[in-house]
């Protein structure tokens, strides 16, 4: 049985597909009410509309993560409404060009970095305080293979997260003698759109579904989780720890 997250605040980043999607349905059928931000209002009616059939609920926020002043305003509205923040998902991201380093132009490679980093460091500066008021705080952070694996041709996105692991790790060690624990998910290979657009000639049937993935994320937002600065692992079902290399 998925935990109970009745009255639990859960933010969820690229809520309208995806493992976002996936999270944000998974965590309101456990009883969260869904803060679901996506830069489409379309995707969001979707997800609410799932999350209504399922007798959950859900406030919708169209927000592109780069407008950082936006983040902010909807932390603002968050302590103003619900005076806390119970569980963040920081699941948004995009997968840049797929190119040669040197055939990168700055734009892509900033994009991404606002996106897969800025984005989630802005969500901590704001966020925190709201977590702080919840007696049991939980944030996880999707993160990728790409990032150990220095994946050739996915600079941007690898480097990207790379620094989101180190970025969060930062925030679990800060918050250790808190209530708040921070952990990220591998989910490794997935059915996503965005693993379709990277890999054209891969056989999606072969891979896991987002919901499959999201079922692992729930248990890490519930208030009896207690780890914190853990690295979730999908394919293998592994919590780890962070190891300094040889």
């Amino acid at each position: 049985m998925p935990p109970s997250l009745a009255s639990r605040i859960a933010l969820v980043t690229g809520a309208s597909r995806g493992i976002g999607n996936a999270t944000a349905r998974a965590l309101a059928k456990a009883g969260a009410h869904i803060v679901a931000v996506a830069r489409t209002q379309g995707g969001l009616e979707e997800l609410d509309d799932e999350i209504r059939k399922d007798g959950g609920t859900a406030t919708l926020v169209p927000l592109s993560l780069t407008d950082v002043d936006g983040i902010a305003r909807l932390g603002a509205a968050l302590y103003e409404r619900h005076g806390k923040l119970d569980i963040l998902i920081g699941n948004a991201g995009v997968a840049g060009p797929s190119s040669p380093l040197g055939h990168i132009d700055l734009k892509p490679w900033n994009d991404v970095i606002a996106v897969n980093l800025t984005a989630n460091f802005q969500l901590i500066r704001c966020m925190e305080p709201l977590l702080r008021k919840s007696d049991a705080g939980r944030a996880v952070f999707i993160t990728s293979g790409a990032a150990n694996q220095a994946t050739a041709y996915l600079g941007p996105y690898a480097a990207s997260k790379a620094a989101l692991e180190t970025l969060v790790r930062v925030w679990a060690h800060e918050t250790a003698s808190t209530p708040i624990r921070v952990n990220l998910f591998n989910p490794g290979p997935i059915r996503t759109q965005m693993r379709a657009s990277v890999f054209p000639g891969e056989d999606p049937m072969t891979l896991d579904t987002p919901e499959q993935a999201a079922e692992f994320i729930v248990p890490m937002c519930a208030p009896d989780w207690t780890e914190t600065g853990k690295f979730y692992d999908y394919q293998t079902r592994t919590l780890m720890d962070f190891r300094t290399p040889a």
